[in-house]
């Protein structure tokens, strides 16, 4: 096999040596969906689902409603969240995770988890990364 470094060539070895050339954009943009910040925490919140908009709002501190709606929108476009619309007055509508997503959601609570574990540790290593910086 060629190794055309990172022109888009297949690689020769490690995990991305099973994926073919022609997939790996696509493979880069589910990575990117799935791996945004605000995907991974609604991944997480909406396992308890159906949620309505207001409870991921309340559950996901610091998300706007504009990132709520967009992350929302994509993460159904993509199949791991459900929406469903009901014709009450006022209207009701529930997001859950699909089987697709429910796959999703022990990969993601485990990757917040170890982040929450470690948070100080990352948090001491960023600090001393910087006090050099800080020095010049």
């Amino acid at each position: 096999m060629e190794v055309t470094g990172s022109s888009g060539g297949a690689a020769a070895v490690g995990p991305c040596a099973r994926i073919p050339a022609e997939h790996m954009e696509f493979i880069r943009q589910v990575l990117d969906r799935v791996g945004d910040k605000w995907s991974l925490l609604l991944i997480a919140v909406v396992e308890a689902g159906p949620l309505r908009y207001t409870d991921l709002q309340r559950q996901v501190p610091g998300i706007s409603q504009r990132m709520l709606t967009l992350t929302l929108r994509q993460l159904q476009q993509d199949g791991l969240i459900t929406r469903t619309a009901y014709a009450e007055v006022p209207p009701r509508v529930e997001y859950s995770l699909t089987p697709l997503g429910r796959g999703l959601h022990e990969i993601v609570t485990s990757l917040i988890g170890w982040a929450t574990d470690h948070h100080d540790e990352i948090r001491a290593h960023r600090a001393r990364a910087a006090a050099p910086a800080a020095r010049s």
